[in-house]
């Protein structure tokens, strides 16, 4: 799918004056039909739990991005240990793109849960970190990651199914006012706190694969592994690592491929 065939998701984002927080909130609707989407083009299969948890996940990242300078760009990897599950989600904001997926095979077992947390900035050294968690409620996870790795209180809230909200902590922010939000003082917060738009970014459900950025990985077989990995059938279905879509290739397509990138000049 791509950026025009997709469907925007407006992230809108306020602070709350004499609260010092910042408020990022979005309807996933939108972003959550173009997912669907995905699934079913690429036949897609997963558990109504493990379909929740990236929805969540998809959600909390994309308020995450919007809050943040527009350069980041950010791939976060919950890793649940009972049931032993992945999920990924990826993005940025320049332009507006995240996508995800879900693993349940070749899942590395930490013995805990554990959220991996990537970030990389133009003109800056990429950072990681990594925090266990308890429990599998993504948002509560998400959380406990600010805490922890952000040094910074983050809440999030549903103010409808599809409606999400996180609230973060800023400079001289009211933790105690912070601490108390409920779903249902989020519902209320337009009539009793003093919101000023600050912002807002439009985001799509993209990830950019096709063949052309996969064929590296197979370059990198032995040929006897190559021959193994295609079979009888001279075909070979290929998973991106991002977002799990699947491509069909023939062992000659990619050779003219590896042909062509890797062919000394003048031959």
């Amino acid at each position: 799918m791509t950026d025009t065939e997709a469907s925007p998701l407006e992230v809108r984002t306020y602070f709350v004056r004499g609260r010092n927080a910042l408020v990022a909130r979005a309807d996933f609707e939108p972003l959550y039909i173009d997912y669907y989407l995905h699934r079913a083009e690429h036949e897609l299969k997963y558990s109504n739990t493990n379909d929740l948890l990236l929805k969540e996940a998809l959600a909390a990242l994309t308020l995450h991005l919007a809050s943040r300078p527009q350069d980041e760009t950010c791939g976060w990897t919950l890793n649940f240990h009972n049931p032993l599950v992945n999920v990924f989600v990826t993005g940025g904001s320049r332009p507006g793109r995240v996508a995800g997926r879900v693993f349940t095979e070749d899942v590395r077992d930490f013995g805990k849960n554990i959220f991996i947390a990537q970030t990389a900035a133009q003109g800056k050294a990429a950072r990681q970190s990594m925090v266990d968690f308890a429990g599998n409620d993504v948002f509560k996870a998400v959380e406990g990651f600010y805490t922890q790795s952000e040094q910074r209180t983050t809440r999030l809230f549903r103010h409808g199914e599809e409606d999400i909200v996180m609230v973060s902590a800023q400079p001289d922010c009211d933790e105690e006012w912070l601490a108390s939000l409920t779903d249902d003082s989020i519902r209320e917060m337009d009539k009793t706190e003093t919101l000023s738009l600050l912002e807002t970014r439009l985001y799509v459900w993209h990830c950019g694969c096709n063949l052309e950025r996969l064929y590296p990985v197979l370059a990198k077989l032995a040929d006897d592994d190559l021959s193994h990995a295609f079979g009888d059938d001279e075909m070979l279905t290929m998973t991106c690592p991002r977002c799990g879509a699947r491509y069909r290739t023939s062992k000659e397509q990619f050779e003219a491929w590896r042909l062509e990138k890797f062919q000394p000049p003048g031959v």
